[in-house]
């Protein structure tokens, strides 16, 4: 007997549109902004930046899913809409508020069934649960641990450094930027659950120790006690 194969119930035309109607939503909840936008003078507060976090999830939410088994499409789905709502939205409304622009998104483009929907808008207003993986989907697992991951490895110090010039700090705070990374990453590790997500948060951890290392070497002003007691710990 032949294994049978599921067509997806969405197309890569469908999916296409979807990304251009989330960059289009962000963009339009930035310009209609009155005050300005809460924390607007820091990069991540731009419909460019959100955007690219949210395809940086949904790349890696989907690798995930294909690795444990979860449905791929849910995932990817739902990690597209996961932060439609974050510059609009207070923080502890934005996954509500996502969920219901997402259903009224899918319920209006496409013929998708409802399981599929309600699948995916699940695994939205669930991606910022912060208990155990164990309580929720395997696809909203899935998400929460790409979610978490994006921010851990050279990205995160990345965007750390970024911020240091934003707040006029200077270099020589740049140790305490990574090191705020690494922990970061280190919570991340602990927190993920699928050998999938554990395995690219190590990656990931180790990228921003071998910059740290470096940072240190070259910067003899830096806290080299500070460095040291920090590998002897791991």
């Amino acid at each position: 007997m032949g294994v049978e194969i599921k067509e997806s119930p969405v197309s890569d035309a469908e999916f296409e549109a979807m990304e251009e109607f989330v960059y289009d939503y962000l963009t339009a909840s930035v310009e209609n902004e009155d005050d300005g936008g809460r924390m607007r003078w820091y990069p991540w507060h731009s419909a460019d930046y959100r955007f690219n976090h949210i395809l940086n999830v949904v790349d890696l939410a989907g690798r995930i899913a294909e690795h444990e088994g979860a449905n791929v499409d849910v995932v990817r789905v739902a990690a597209l809409f996961h932060d439609i709502a974050k510059l609009e939205a207070e923080q502890e409304r934005h996954a509500d508020e996502g969920a219901r622009v997402a259903r009224e998104y899918l319920d209006t483009h496409g013929d998708f069934p409802q399981s599929f929907v309600e699948e995916a808008c699940q695994a939205i207003r669930d991606h910022s649960y912060q208990g155990e993986l164990d309580d929720v989907s395997l696809e909203t697992r899935c998400l929460i641990e790409a979610d978490v991951l994006d921010k851990v490895g050279a990205n995160g110090t990345a965007l750390m450094l970024l911020r240091m010039g934003y707040e006029a700090r200077s270099h020589m705070d740049a140790a305490e930027m990574v090191e705020r990374v690494l922990e970061r990453g280190k919570d991340a590790a602990r927190r993920v659950e699928s050998e999938t997500a554990e395995s690219i948060a190590h990656k990931r951890l180790k990228r921003v120790k071998w910059f740290q290392e470096w940072l240190e070497m070259e910067v003899p002003e830096m806290d080299h006690d500070e460095f040291e007691e920090l590998y002897r710990s791991d």
